[in-house]
């Protein structure tokens, strides 16, 4: 089973030409590049999972609503926002999708998980520590998802004998034949792996001058798309099983 997940958010890199661009001109190419994705697994015909950063849920009402439409799941995303804001963006989205918001990504520990099961919250994907000094040490391997204070809690995925984490840079630079190895592996361990990708990863950086270092451009834009597109025509091909979070988590 994969469990394909996207992080919507708001770029928090400069650009170069910072004064030449907008804060709306910045929320169109996050709207821009969630509608590629929303393309691309219309076509193949996977669901996945959306979680909308905090910051963004108000001004995203349209596509957040389009998300939805297409049959996939919309969680929240916080990064550092207090429960009282995570609480308005959860009663707004509800509002306007007509369904319960079950999910959040976080960081680890930054809320009680009894104040987000307060909040109708099921459950809670962290944001552990996967940083590029992964091939310098093993990571402390996790149970694939726990339960705690009423939630179902996910971890982060870890491939079984690598050690390499699915974060949204190893599908970026990983060869995709040795990325859809280790699927394999981790699935036949873990019987799921979560998969993550951020929004910004699908920019045209050609056309869109971020402050950004290279390896973090490398095989973006299009790049990343073509490759999105051909992680899902494998799937379809293997027949792996997919899932949206609140479904798998039920």
């Amino acid at each position: 089973m994969i469990l394909l997940t996207f992080n919507i958010v708001d770029s928090d890199s400069s650009f170069k030409k910072r004064e030449a661009f907008s804060a709306a001109e910045k929320l169109e190419i996050t709207i821009q590049n969630t509608n590629s994705i929303l393309r691309s697994l219309e076509n193949a015909e996977i669901l996945a999972t959306f979680f909308i950063e905090i910051s963004l849920v108000s001004r995203l009402e349209k596509l957040i609503k389009k998300i939805v439409t297409k049959g996939h799941e919309i969680a929240l995303l916080s990064i550092d926002s207090p429960i009282e804001k995570i609480e308005e963006a959860k009663m707004m989205t509800e509002d306007w999708i007509g369904k319960q918001i079950r999910g959040i990504r976080l960081p680890d520990h930054m809320i009680s998980f009894s104040d987000l099961h307060h909040l109708r919250f099921t459950y809670a994907s962290l944001n552990e520590d996967t940083a590029l000094i992964f091939p310098l040490r093993r990571f402390e391997r996790k149970a694939p998802f726990t339960e705690q204070s009423g939630l179902t809690i996910f971890h982060e995925s870890i491939s079984r004998y690598s050690q390499i984490p699915y974060s949204d840079y190893i599908f970026q630079i990983m060869p995709l034949a040795f990325y859809q190895t280790m699927v394999i592996e981790t699935i036949k361990k873990d019987e799921f792996v979560l998969i993550y990708l951020n929004s910004w990863q699908f920019t045209d950086f050609e056309k869109y001058n971020f402050a950004l270092p290279f390896h973090k451009k490398y095989k973006t834009g299009k790049k990343l798309h073509d490759r999105l597109e051909h992680f899902l025509d494998w799937m379809n091909e293997q027949e792996i099983a997919f899932s949206r979070i609140k479904d798998f988590a039920l």
